[in-house]
């Protein structure tokens, strides 16, 4: 146990898809030991989940404010190193603000804050108190991601000339529709969300990804955004066309109201002589086209990927690897990180995908509200 990162929670507790995420993504390559939380902010459940899934109570706080004074007071060999950040949006920023301030490591959920102020003085505070931050686009931790980044580098499809990145979900549909379900759905009120539903929850993601995957950074934004109703403050859909330079182009289509799609995630690099195409609902396949060539398929775990790739795979070719394992490579990045270990840029998101995270939602929202025109980044 004295070997593994002392790991505690703010969140994710009961029935939470993205707890049951974090807590397998941390229980991956035996590096994190969860020590303490705070589950909910009711003391009584948080102290049941707890107990439910077996944890000792001494380490169950009733609030943040009191868990992070309470592990001040312990030595510093026995108190929590890293935190992990799983509540509402709104949450995020003074969390994540405070937990650095007292020189605690963070693995904070996206968007990192409320407002691209808010993440630049993250950042400041990033840099002054020396800890590490990953912010979990969870998307780049799939070892067919980690191949795209490494090919586009190398040269496999030439210079990028566009791209093209699709999100959708339907799951906000079935509530759109109902005034007092829309209006309950903390998704849609912008105190705990923020200024965007669907360019703020995965709109993000894709932009991000974009930039990971091409080593290109957008300069400016055209966006188009639906809310449906009138008295829904929060865009639900849109379309953003995307500028990386004067010969780089590209489109981003995200929607919450895409009927009946699940986590439908696609992204696609056209480069000068090739292309990468990769689809989040089929994961371990990686197309590569060439002009007057038979299209590639490319799969994890073979030697013919980059040490990148291999280096998150974790079971022979052939075994299909999905979302924990992916999350589960950001954690393995942040340990080696906390430990002092070598390792690749672009292991886990950092602060700088946060910051630029906030000002593409920011831009998007802006560009809809002025009449959809260019903005820049």
């Amino acid at each position: 146990m004295s070997k593994k990162i002392r790991w505690g929670v703010l969140g994710g507790g009961g029935d939470s898809l993205i707890g049951v995420l974090h807590r397998v993504a941390a229980s991956m390559f035996d590096a994190y030991a969860l020590t303490g939380a705070v589950f909910n902010p009711d003391y009584a459940l948080n102290k049941a989940f707890a107990e439910e899934i077996g944890l000792p109570l001494d380490r169950i706080y009733p609030d943040f404010d009191t868990m992070v004074a309470e592990e001040l007071k312990r030595p510093k060999d026995e108190r929590i190193q890293v935190f992990s950040v799983l509540t509402p949006n709104f949450l995020h920023f003074p969390m994540a603000k405070k937990l650095m301030e007292n020189g605690f490591h963070v693995i904070c959920e996206k968007p990192m804050t409320m407002t691209h102020s808010e993440a630049l003085l993250l950042a400041q505070l990033h840099q002054e108190h020396g800890v590490h931050f990953a912010l979990t686009h969870t998307y780049t931790g799939y070892p067919m991601v980690r191949q795209m980044k490494s090919m586009i580098a190398d040269g496999a499809i030439g210079a990028v000339q566009k791209v093209d990145a699709q999100y959708y979900q339907g799951w906000i549909n079935s509530i759109i529709h109902d005034q007092e379900k829309r209006q309950a759905t903390w998704r849609l009120q912008p105190d705990k969300s923020g200024i965007s539903c669907c360019m703020g929850d995965i709109g993000v993601h894709a932009y991000q990804m974009l930039e990971f995957v091409t080593g290109l950074e957008v300069q400016s934004v055209l966006a188009d955004l639906n809310h449906l109703y009138q008295d829904n403050q929060m865009d639900i859909d849109g379309t953003v066309l995307l500028r990386f330079g004067p010969h780089v182009k590209g489109v981003l289509r995200a929607s919450q109201i895409a009927t009946a799609e699940e986590n439908n995630f696609t992204i696609a690099i056209y480069g000068q002589t090739g292309a990468l195409k990769w689809a989040q609902e089929n994961p371990n396949y990686l197309h590569y086209l060439k002009d007057n060539q038979p299209a590639q398929v490319l799969k994890p775990g073979h030697g013919y990927n980059s040490a990148f790739s291999l280096d998150g795979t974790k079971l022979p070719p052939g075994h299909p690897e999905g979302i924990f394992d992916a999350m589960g490579n950001i954690y393995k990045g942040m340990a080696k990180a906390v430990r002092g270990e070598d390792y690749v840029p672009g292991e886990f998101p950092s602060m700088s995908d946060g910051v630029r995270g906030m000002k593409f939602i920011e831009t998007t929202v802006d560009s809809h509200r002025e009449g959809n025109i260019w903005k820049s980044l």
